[in-house]
């Protein structure tokens, strides 16, 4: 029962600080971000590991270095040389077409990591490229040659108006609190739609609507589309 105890504890602790170090995934962190996480694992696992070893020695240390990266990262927002000091900066490492592989040797990155990096952008041909650069975070953002990128709208002349995406009204029968206001939306028109469709909102697993009220209803095992001004 301590163990258990200790361990919904702490595992709430952590959650709260990673919120408070803001939303990235694993592949995102910079450098300062995975150690802390790192540091902040190992030592909340002692205290779970040994009931001898006291709360508050892994309260402590996990709180300060939560702290320390919030003040590092308030620190970086001010200061572009602390940033690159501490999370670094872009590397160029094709140029106009042109693979650096002087950067390439710098920053240890082999052919195949390259081409894994290609791969996962949707780029399967290393010619197609015309810019790419490495983040800081690992990550390889690419710019492919115009020959290359999928056709757009501007190219081929088209004109039309930008649009919000759709937005979860309803999940798993309860309506999303705030979604309404965001697409625009009235109760009015949801009851409406519903008595349309002849469903209630308990019987809804998924309902997603845009501001132009066009809407997509899941039920279970049957899907539902359309548009109620």
């Amino acid at each position: 029962m301590i163990v258990l105890i200790r361990a919904a504890l702490l595992y709430l602790l952590i959650i709260f600080c990673i919120r408070l170090m803001g939303k990235r995934q694993i592949g995102e962190l910079q450098p300062s971000e995975l150690v802390i996480t790192i540091l902040i694992s190992n030592i909340a696992s002692l205290p779970i590991e040994d009931n001898s070893i006291p709360m508050i020695m892994g309260v402590i240390p996990i709180i300060v270095l939560v702290g320390f990266e919030l003040i590092t990262s308030s620190i970086s927002l001010k200061s572009s040389k602390f940033r690159k000091l501490v999370s670094g900066k872009p590397v160029v490492i094709i140029r106009n077409g042109s693979i650096d592989q002087k950067a390439m040797k710098d920053l240890r990155f082999s052919i195949d990591d390259l081409m894994e990096s290609l791969r996962g952008s949707g780029v399967f041909h290393i010619e197609d490229v015309q810019y790419a650069v490495v983040e800081t975070t690992g990550k390889v953002s690419v710019l492919q040659k115009y020959g290359a990128q999928p056709l757009t709208a501007d190219m081929i002349g088209l004109t039309g108006s930008s649009q919000n995406p759709p937005v979860m009204v309803i999940s798993d029968g309860k309506i999303v609190k705030g979604a309404m206001e965001a697409a625009s939306l009235e109760r009015k028109w949801l009851d409406r739609t519903l008595k349309k469709e002849g469903f209630s909102i308990d019987q809804i697993f998924i309902m997603t609507a845009d501001q132009q009220k066009t809407y997509l209803i899941i039920p279970k095992n049957s899907v539902k589309k359309g548009s109620c001004k």
